[in-house]
């Protein structure tokens, strides 16, 4: 059975000749449905009935021995990625999105149960790769030990219409996985149990809240004014109310405003919009979780967080000890936590507490090799030494490692330290080099809360896109009274990243933004 790699126009010969190739087969295949329809098959069915899924088949007939067979009636339906045409018997590879299993078809079996030799004839002539398939019948394992349906009764229930790729050459093209991940799904098993491992995470996550009485509640994703982050938000325009508005950067204000209206324990898992570069960590559109607990500090928080990534792990892995990209990682053993400016004055052997001016602080940074263009953003001698961490630090932490106590002007919505100037109680957990979840005493004073947003105007006057600005519906639900609570926000993509050992962000986003070709 002829089978090519789909293909878009390229300016060579050989594209043409695909593409020409792929018309034939697709008139083919046209001219398939026209012929079966004109006997009376209804080609596109209305539903079908399985009985049992192949995994399932697969694991309750584990012991059933070569040649045996079980009388009880099964039915089953998937994709059919291989045929094998025997002439008396022919053997189809289904797929069901459950696992594959093999359907086995004997010429007289076939003619007694559907009532003439044509339905056999007919299986080879009509049956393509990729067409989904409905087949009833008895268990069977066969001679060489493949578990089989033996199939007694058959219907062609969608005809794919385009060819599969190659099964031996496979689908490895990266961006044309990407691009068609239908293809990818279907021909790469393993990118399926990636996207169904992502599934699996996001409820683990929604359970470890719900179990501690969190309370999920959506929030908007349309506003006028983007805020809770920095970051540059995606501008549109709303015409019946004649306004431009954005599409959320973050949930963290409207969540907060839920905890100040008197849900004491809130929780929100959505979809984020930034509009920053693609890379393999970063997507414009991608999933965060953020929660918000009354009564806490950033100390619980940091616990709670930890509970919940081994949490995560235990309910979808079975296990708390993973490897990512080679990396042995352990989520068992209580995570690492180490101050900002210490681990900063352990890697660069600078220590930013003794520095009053931001000229002293860049002047040590220059000397470290920072470039004077990254030091541009630095207002202060806390943003110079952030700086210094991202460069230096953040890479060096591999096993978990929550990072505590960060500059004032890097967090403007964390509760200031009771005895560090400066300093607020924010923590940020990194594995393997890469920021996973933010965490936050949050700050609950109004009039400071204004002072830092009118800082973050400050800096984007001077240039920067991602300050934010003043969220005046916030700060006069702030004015009412935040109780004392901790926060946090988890980056799902990453998360799921790390539990998948997936390398980049696009592979485990089902349909991750591109380029158009």
């Amino acid at each position: 059975m002829t089978q090519i790699n789909e293909t878009h126009p390229l300016p060579n010969d050989e594209a043409i000749g695909k593409i020409d190739t792929l018309s034939k087969i697709r008139n083919g295949r046209i001219a398939k449905v026209t012929e079966m329809t004109a006997s009376g098959e209804r080609v596109y069915a209305q539903d079908f009935n399985p009985s049992h899924s192949a995994d399932f088949l697969q694991k309750h007939y584990l012991d059933l021995s070569p040649e045996s067979e079980d009388p009880t009636k099964v039915a089953v339906a998937g994709r059919v990625l291989a045929l094998r045409d025997l002439g008396k018997t022919i053997f189809v590879s289904l797929e069901d999105g459950s696992g594959t299993i093999q359907l086995y078809f004997e010429r007289e079996r076939i003619a007694n149960s559907m009532g003439d030799i044509i339905s056999f004839a007919r299986l080879a002539h009509w049956i393509d790769l990729g067409d989904i398939v409905g087949a009833s019948g008895t268990v069977y394992r066969t001679k060489k030990g493949e578990l089989s349906v033996f199939v007694t009764e058959y219907h062609v229930l969608t005809k794919s219409i385009r060819p599969l790729p190659d099964k031996h050459k496979g689908f490895t093209d990266k961006e044309k996985r990407y691009r068609y991940r239908h293809l990818d799904l279907i021909m790469n098993p393993e990118v399926r149990q990636t996207i169904r491992n992502r599934a699996l995470i996001i409820r683990a996550c929604r359970e470890f809240f719900d179990n501690r009485n969190f309370l999920e509640i959506e929030t908007p994703i349309l506003l006028p004014e983007a805020g809770g982050a920095d970051a540059q938000p995606f501008a549109t325009h709303h015409n019946a109310l004649g306004m431009d508005m954005y599409l959320r950067i973050a949930t963290e204000l409207h969540l907060k405003r839920l905890v100040i209206g008197g849900f004491p324990r809130t929780y929100e898992i959505g979809r984020i919009f930034r509009n920053e570069g693609i890379s393999t960590r970063h997507n414009p559109e991608f999933t965060s979780v953020e929660a918000y607990q009354t009564y806490s500090n950033y100390i619980d928080i940091i616990q709670l967080i930890e509970d919940l990534v081994r949490f995560c792990a235990q309910q979808v892995l079975g296990t708390t000890s993973i490897v990512y990209q080679g990396e042995s990682i352990e989520l068992g053993k209580p995570f690492h936590r180490v101050k900002m400016r210490d681990l900063v004055r352990d890697v660069t052997k600078i220590d930013f507490g003794r520095f009053t001016s931001l000229g002293e602080a860049k002047e040590a940074a220059l000397k470290c090799g920072i470039s004077e263009k990254e030091l541009t953003k630095a207002c202060t001698a806390g943003g110079v030494m952030n700086i210094m961490f991202e460069e230096y630090c953040e890479p060096r932490l591999r096993q978990p490692t929550f990072v505590v106590d960060y500059p004032i002007e890097i967090s403007p919505f964390a509760r200031s330290h009771p005895t560090e100037q400066g300093i607020v109680e924010r923590s940020e957990l990194f594995v393997c080099g890469r920021e996973l979840a933010n965490i936050f005493s949050e700050l609950t004073d109004p009039l400071d809360q204004r002072a830092r947003m009118e800082s973050q105007i400050a800096r984007r006057l001077a240039g920067d896109q991602e300050a934010g600005g003043i969220d005046e519906d916030f700060i006069t639900a702030l004015e009412y009274g935040l109780p004392p609570t901790g926060g946090l926000g988890i980056g799902i993509d990453r998360l799921v990243m790390l539990l998948t050992n997936s390398a980049s962000i696009r592979d485990v986003i089902a349909f991750p933004t591109l380029r158009p070709e």
